[in-house]
């Protein structure tokens, strides 16, 4: 990153440089301590007074340089070891310089010249050294700038040393061009030393700008990390920094810098830069089937068509076909003819079917082999032609096979009757018509009409026969309801009876019109029908209910990938190392996602694998966000990569706003990365220490509520964090709280000690319950434990637990009873929620279900929150042993109720009165529940209280 300007070296001969005046400065020739040639400029006039020697450079143009470094090696004598000197000696020369546009050739003046700085030697040499031909080689470097003319001249002044220059070089500092993410940047020289230089790059030939890449050149001629990139075109692809066609044979069909890829099977390219391959002949690509997808071709025939007929119905059955053209978007449809004989010639004639003829479920797109057919006509000849197709069979119809079946119906029933209607009605007769049956299915031989009084529900009816299509019914009641149904028999049966049909006889002699009985005959059909279809809904919802209620349990289960076993709605957390292939964990649970899609905007800090950046995700047809990205280090192991990945495949089992969001991970393409929603305000701890005392308290329990309906949330999947700390919590700008790092290999952070080594692996001591340390227990207890560091964390702004104690006096003092004081000001509901979290008996310490509860409720009376804990009356070595704590005399029921209101089950107190000592003495723990103190802890100290009280009234004060 250095450009050389001049060099001197005296070995290479003389220079031209000027020496003034002509007896100071003097090229020699000689040998340095190897004995190798040498020239040097030396001077040491020490025996004269008054020196003033100047040696000048000639003139060297500043090319491209706005600051400039001289590098001096010389050899200067001391002047003690010099005998009889008789003016003054000195041990230091100066350097000076002059800018000029041209070469002024000798023209030399001394007062133009600038000085640098006076040069003095770090070690000089004696007269001793001579004899053993001793070099002590001084070398300095001095920086000079800006320059702003088109040359230079440099000069030593010698003021009577005795010093001999050995080698000058004159450089500049410069960023040197080079090719970054396929942009390449030029030759680059810092303007000044105090700022950088912002550098846009040119995208190589063949490519284009995904983000307009841009890098940064260092006052010391260094590139800093690029951002923005550049894609290759289609048809390219990235090969020694630079875009390179595909060869023939491989494609790419998209922008991007991954590599070509070799043609899909049955498709080729013979020229370069393909940006697809070409269908071999009767292989065919869908329309949006991928270029990365082999070309395909339609499925042979379905095999063993099987045919079952039901008079006027057919089922038809086949099986798969033998080829399925290497697709599987397989479907079936089924072709109707209807055939019949030409008796000129004796052939057949098809014609499409009828377009009543019904499919069951449909005739085409059938992804299953069977069909029904229905409504077919009796006595006739059909022809079903069955084909497979998938997704390109539309492009291949001279390539089009089928299974044909040819089958006979038979010998039906006619359909029902329909179209009934009145013509004419008295007080005893009425006359009725009626259309012949859609399909009779042979000759109607007569119809068959059977009638009832409504009142009677069919217990005493009518029957009549009729020839024709129409009938008179006399004898009737004289204003009565009657209830019809008509069925038509042909020479295989009666068919299906009609719907019913209502029809009342007039209460006069005179007739009424068929047109106005019809339309009152439409308004109670009408209302009998939307009576009808509600009990019908009515049934039918209760039947479904009771067959759902009634299923076991275990016929509710559904089965999912790899043998884990789910129930629905039930969301259960499963360890991605239980699969035999990590990385099927990782596409299970984890979307895919393209490179592409990723812009990386900066580098925020480092993980345990690699960089963790912040970016931007484009998804197609979505609105861009910002997101966080982690990325997986080069040169990593195949351990290293699943334990990196396992982090994604729990995050994305997780589905609840208050735990980190997994958006995706990228695994095809390099680095290796997974993408999270972005949180703007960091980690938890940081954030509230450098926000201190800034919020108020309904903003922070908001905060751990958040946090407690996280941990509720993995809780109920049967998830265990064990490092729930407020380093791990990450904050939005909504001051949401989520739940994140899921590794299971993980880093303490800036702390050696943070970590308590086991067999099994590393501890975070501060934050972990006892029986996890001692016998590594974790369950969703001992993470509540951690909830209530968690909550001491939040209340004191960011404090470190247990502060500088190490955690052998951590893990001594919490197994003797030791607890955190309550942080200042903090809320006395807080504090006393903290201590249950921190039970030494597991099972007393709350469920997250409660600790939620108890939090809402909080948020619900705020007034609460203004009594603070009392740290004066505690002990001073802060052993928070309940135990221990003393009642003071009471004197009324008051005196007991007032402190049993400060506690966090106040609310349960709220209107609950006793009427003397001997009542609330007997209260139980069974009571207490009754009255929503539900949490084991407050529960055994009020039951305490209370028999203390009982005492307390009678022998004074005793300990509870």
């Amino acid at each position: 990153n250095t450009h050389l300007l001049n060099v001197l070296l005296l070995l290479q001969g003389e220079l031209g440089w000027i020496s003034y005046p002509s007896h100071g400065w003097e090229e020699i020739s000689g040998v340095d301590e190897h004995y190798t040639p040498i020239r040097t400029f030396q001077v040491c006039n020490v025996m004269e007074y008054s020196q003033n020697n100047w040696l000048r450079t000639n003139w060297i143009p500043r090319q491209s340089a706005q600051k400039i470094y001289v590098e001096l090696k010389f050899t200067l004598r001391d002047c003690n070891s010099i005998p009889l000197v008789l003016g003054t000696c000195k041990e230091t020369f100066n350097l000076l310089y002059l800018e000029t546009d041209d070469d002024q050739g000798s023209h030399f003046r001394e007062h133009q010249y600038l000085k640098i700085d006076t040069i003095a030697a770090d070690e000089s040499f004696t007269q001793t050294d001579l004899g053993d031909r001793i070099l002590k080689l001084n070398i300095e470097v001095r920086e000079v700038g800006p320059l702003t003319k088109k040359g230079f001249y440099l000069a030593f002044q010698d003021v009577g040393a005795c010093v001999a220059l050995v080698s000058v070089r004159v450089y500049f500092k410069k960023c040197p061009y080079t090719v970054r993410n396929l942009a390449s940047f030029p030759d680059t020289v810092p303007m000044d030393s105090q700022s950088l230089v912002e550098v846009k790059g040119s995208c190589v030939n063949h490519s284009k700008e995904e983000e307009p890449p841009r890098m940064y050149c260092s006052t010391e001629g260094e590139w800093l990390v690029p951002i923005g990139k550049c894609l290759c075109n289609q048809g390219y692809e990235e090969r020694s920094s630079t875009c390179q066609t595909c060869r023939a044979g491989f494609y790419k069909s998209g922008f991007g810098n991954t590599e070509c890829l070799k043609c899909p099977p049955h498709s080729f390219s013979h020229h370069e830069g393909s940006l697809h391959c070409v269908c071999e002949k009767n292989y065919f690509r869908a329309e949006g089937d991928p270029a990365s997808m082999s070309c395909t071709r339609p499925p042979s025939a379905p095999r063993n068509v099987i045919s079952s007929i039901n008079e006027t119905s057919v089922i038809l059955e086949w099986s798969w076909p033998d080829n399925t053209g290497g697709r599987r978007d397989i479907t079936f449809a089924v072709l109707c003819k209807r055939c019949r004989s030409v008796p000129a010639d004796g052939s057949q004639r098809c014609e499409p079917c009828r377009s009543n003829v019904r499919f069951v479920p449909r005739a085409t797109g059938l992804y299953n082999t069977t069909v029904t057919v229905t409504d077919l006509l009796a006595h006739t000849n059909y022809t079903f032609e069955i084909e497979a197709q998938n997704g390109v069979s539309s492009l291949a119809p001279q390539m089009r096979q089928y299974a044909a079946v040819t089958i006979t119906t038979n010998q039906a029933a006619p359909s029902p009757v329909s179209g009934i209607r009145k013509e004419k009605t008295t007080r005893n007769s009425v006359s009725l018509a009626w259309q012949e049956p859609e399909r009779p299915n042979g000759i109607i031989l007569d119809y068959e009409i059977k009638y009832y009084e409504k009142e009677e529900q069919e217990t005493s009816y009518t029957i009549l026969r009729a020839r024709g299509c129409n009938v008179t019914l006399g004898g009737l009641k004289p204003n009565t309801a009657y209830l019809l149904q008509i069925r038509a028999r042909t020479a295989a049966g009666y068919g299906a009876s009609s719907t019913t049909f209502q029809f009342e006889t007039s209460p006069d002699s005179f007739s009424i019109s068929s047109e106005s009985s019809q339309v009152v005959l439409i308004a109670i059909s009408s209302a009998v029908a939307i009576i009808l279809l509600t009990v019908l809904l009515y049934v039918l919802i209760g039947s479904l209910c009771f067959v759902f209620k009634s299923k076991h349990p275990d016929e509710k289960r559904l089965h999912f990938g790899n043998g884990h076993l789910r129930l629905p709605g039930i969301r259960t957390y499963i360890d991605p190392h239980t699969y035999e292939d990590p990385s099927q964990a990782v596409h299970e649970f984890a979307k895919e996602l393209d490179a592409s899609c990723i812009a990386i905007d900066k580098v925020v800090g480092a993980g345990e694998f690699g960089e963790v950046c912040s970016g931007r995700l484009r998804l197609p047809s979505k609105k861009e966000i910002c997101v966080a990205i982690k990325t997986l280090k080069g040169g990593y192991t195949d351990k290293q990569r699943r334990d990196f990945l396992a982090e994604a495949s729990i995050m994305g089992q997780f589905d609840h706003p208050n735990i980190i969001r997994l958006e995706g991970v990228v695994t095809r393409s390099k680095p290796v990365m997974i993408v999270t929603e972005y949180m703007e305000n960091g980690s938890l701890d940081s954030f509230l220490r450098k926000h201190d005392a800034q919020f108020t308290g309904i903003q922070l329990v908001g905060m751990l509520r958040g946090i407690a309906s996280g941990m509720k949330y993995l809780s109920d999947m049967g998830y265990v964090h064990r490092d729930l700390a407020a380093r791990n919590i990450l904050v939005n700008s909504n001051l949401v709280c989520k739940v994140s790092d899921f590794g299971l290999s993980r880093v303490l952070e800036d702390d050696p000690e943070g970590a308590y080594t086991t067999r099994g692996g590393k501890i975070p001591i501060r934050w972990t319950a006892p029986e996890a340390i001692a016998y590594r227990k974790f369950t969703s207890a001992s993470d509540a434990w951690s909830y209530g560091i968690v909550l001491w964390e939040v209340m004191s702004y960011g404090e470190r637990p247990y502060w500088e104690m190490s955690n052998q006096d951590v893990i001594k003092a919490v197994d003797e009873g030791y607890r955190l004081p309550p942080p200042m000001d903090c809320p006395a509901t807080l504090y006393q929620l903290m201590l249950d979290c921190w039970q030494k008996e597991r099972n007393n310490r709350p469920k997250f279900e409660q600790i939620v509860s108890i939090l809402d409720k909080l948020i619900r009376n705020p007034g609460s929150l203004k009594i603070t804990a009392n740290t004066t009356s505690r002990p001073a070595n802060l052993l928070l042993d309940r135990s221990s704590l003393e009642v003071p005399s009471m004197g009324t029921m008051g005196d007991w109720m007032d402190p049993m209101r400060t506690l966090p089950c106040k609310e349960a107190f709220s209107g609950v009165s006793y009427s003397s000592c001997d009542t609330i003495a007997k209260t139980s723990t069974e009571d207490l529940k009754k009255v929503g103190v539900t949490i084991v802890g407050p529960q055994k100290k009020i039951v305490s209280s209370l028999k203390a009280l009982d005492s307390n009234t009678k022998n004074g004060p005793v300990p509870v």
